[in-house]
């Protein structure tokens, strides 16, 4: 039986536009010689602890020791208050019968946190969920993709991901698996197909509606 893995923010949850704004207004102060929006369009997928150690690179500043847990605190509120779930995704997750999983950047008490909040956790029911605080590298590193497949009992070949990151596409990409890129979420600007395309990706999907027939399309091709 073949997998079909799901990323968390940004393909089941729209949560990566309330994340960068609140990541903007922490680092703008934090670090204000740095054009902080162009510079987060290039790290949303990775870690919050990843994408502010790059930015801190960049910067003549220095950010405050428990900057990532600031920011993830804020986040995390912010997306109690705010989180809905990606237009089609229940109904998505409902209706594809492959055996189904979530692989994350973020960490595990997020992904559970906004799978409850928006009722997609009623949606997949018992599922294996594979977090980054499970490897030592996580994504564009392929090491939790190889983890999920290994727990899943899957050669990656048999797995299809849906991804909307150019860091979670490199991710399953280099792990061996078949990618879709999701561009349907509200932080998506117009260049994202052609840098998942660009990443590895097998298909581009636009809407949550359109998963059921790259599925079906991917399952009749074989191994």
């Amino acid at each position: 039986m073949r997998t079909l893995i799901f990323d968390c923010d940004g393909v089941l949850v729209d949560s990566e536009a309330l994340a960068e704004g609140t990541l903007v207004e922490y680092l703008s102060h934090w670090l204000p010689d740095l054009n902080i929006d162009q510079e987060l369009g290039q790290a949303l997928g990775m870690t919050t602890a990843a994408i502010l150690a790059h930015l801190e690179s960049l910067s003549a500043h220095a950010l405050p020791v428990d900057a990532t847990e600031q920011v993830d605190t804020a986040i995390e509120a912010r997306l109690a208050r705010e989180l809905k779930a990606i237009e089609g995704a229940d109904k998505a997750i409902r209706g594809i019968t492959l055996e189904k999983a979530v692989v994350s950047n973020s960490r595990r008490s997020r992904v559970l946190a906004s799978l409850a909040s928006t009722g997609l956790a009623d949606a997949f029911g018992e599922v294996p969920i594979f977090t980054a605080d499970q490897v030592a590298n996580p994504k564009p590193d392929p090491a939790l993709y190889r983890l999920a497949a290994s727990h899943l009992g899957q050669v990656p070949r048999d797995c299809l991901v849906v991804e909307d990151s150019v860091a979670g596409v490199t991710a399953a990409h280099a792990a061996g698996m078949c990618v879709i890129g999701f561009v349907g979420a509200s932080h998506v600007d117009a260049e994202q197909s052609t840098r998942l395309t660009q990443a590895g990706a097998w298909r581009i999907l636009a809407h949550m509606h359109g998963l059921e027939a790259l599925v079906d399309e991917w399952q009749a091709s074989g191994p």
